[in-house]
């Protein structure tokens, strides 16, 4: 029997979630695809999916597994969840940037946050960012958030040097 995680994210779409588990699989280097589970007859007066149609996805994004649900039109994504990408340079920062905000709402992306095509809220940030404001409120913490709420997609070397030189930052 295989191992069931205690707490795993379910994600409900209308009716791409098998297209949304593939596309993001394709874009994060450790994943897959698990089980793919479908409609039958039995609960069509409540769901109202054609039979063999795909139900659920199951899939993992590095370590997190995500449970992909073709619910229907009820429910859509905002912004008060989000998932959170740690890059620890700004290669990785670019590249999930470009990958996940293609076709996404550009008026969204904001201080690292994105929306993806789908709709579902992203972050893509740096571990610097945890260690700053980790510290008392000082210039150099005041400095980087100035910075970081100037930026869409975040820079690291600005950010940085936000923290290492904050009367630069105080335009």
């Amino acid at each position: 029997m295989p191992t069931v995680n205690k707490i795993n994210s379910c994600l409900w779409f209308d009716n791409q979630a098998e297209v949304a588990a593939r596309y993001y699989s394709s874009i994060f280097k450790k994943s897959k695809i698990g089980i793919i589970s479908y409609y039958g007859k039995e609960g069509f007066e409540e769901h109202k999916r054609p039979e063999g149609s795909v139900m659920t996805v199951q899939f993992w994004l590095e370590d997190h597994e995500f449970l992909a649900l073709n619910g229907g039109p009820v429910f859509k994504f905002n912004e008060s969840v989000s998932f959170v990408v740690n890059c620890d340079t700004q290669e990785e920062i670019d590249y999930y940037w470009e990958k996940l905000s293609a076709g996404g709402d550009v008026k969204s992306q904001q201080c690292g946050w994105l929306k993806d095509k789908f709709g579902l809220s992203w972050q893509i940030v740096t571990p610097f960012l945890a260690e700053v404001h980790s510290q008392k409120t000082s210039a150099k913490t005041e400095s980087v958030m100035h910075a970081m709420m100037q930026m869409k997609k975040l820079d690291i070397a600005k950010l940085r040097e936000a923290y290492e030189h904050p009367a630069l930052t105080e335009a």
